[in-house]
């Protein structure tokens, strides 16, 4: 039975794939429980929740917390050099981009963000917790710290939509230089929360350092993708 195991996952994952291939089980949609699941390739429960793990970590199917698993919609293409914003990227694409704001305040700056921000010690800095969908689903987690002194008021604007365009109309603040630092990572609570998935994930963990059109450092995102909705893209021309 334990060498027959490899094989039974092996044989659920190409099945499952096909029918994801074929449209049979359409992006987004919910594949059937666990335990019918089982029944239909006549399994334990542990063989397939192997195989089931084995396609998620494929990004062919995607889980949520006592929801069940689904079958994963497109990749949305995110091209570093494009100098464009989240709505932007994923309206531009034929998707429908949304935004939950989680928490917004001032507070002191830890020691990671001084060093990104180039402050000194016991700065503050402005916090947003933002949750972003695609087509309603959940697939980014970021963290924006904003440098004060260049944003006086920014609480009480609307925050859920573009924080580019706010930058702009607002402040006359426009994105100059950028850099990004990108390392695959594994959910931590407070982003797995906020994704509705299981803590430990897998994900993409994009550091986004940003200046402005005068050089100076204005903010920095911490985001955390779902690591089968994003598809990092970047050409360079001479």
């Amino acid at each position: 039975m334990r060498n027959d195991a490899p094989r039974a996952v092996t044989a659920i994952c190409k099945a499952l794939a096909e029918q994801i291939e074929h449209g049979l089980l359409p992006p987004g949609g919910k594949l059937p429980a666990e335990r019918k699941l089982s029944e239909v390739f006549d399994t334990t429960r542990i063989t397939l929740r192997e195989a089931l793990v084995q396609l998620e970590a494929q990004g062919l199917i995607y889980r949520e917390e006592r929801r069940g698993w689904f079958a994963s919609p497109p990749r949305v293409l995110y091209n570093l050099l494009g100098r464009s914003h989240f709505n932007a990227i994923v309206s531009g694409q034929g998707r429908k981009p949304s935004t939950d704001l989680l928490s917004a305040r001032l507070q002191p700056a830890s020691a990671y963000i001084c060093g990104l921000l180039d402050l000194p010690a016991l700065s503050s800095v402005v916090q947003i917790r933002r949750a972003r969908r695609i087509d309603g689903r959940l697939v980014l987690y970021v963290e924006h710290y904003l440098n004060p002194a260049l944003f006086p008021g920014i609480l009480e604007l609307d925050l859920s939509g573009s924080l580019t365009e706010l930058y702009a109309a607002h402040y006359k603040i426009h994105y100059g230089r950028v850099r990004f630092e990108m390392l695959p990572t594994a959910l931590q609570t407070e982003a797995a929360a906020a994704l509705r998935v299981s803590q430990g994930s897998p994900a993409l963990h994009i550091v986004r350092t940003n200046r402005d059109q005068d050089g100076r450092l204005i903010d920095c995102d911490l985001e955390y993708w779902r690591h089968d909705a994003i598809h990092v893209s970047v050409e360079v021309i001479d």
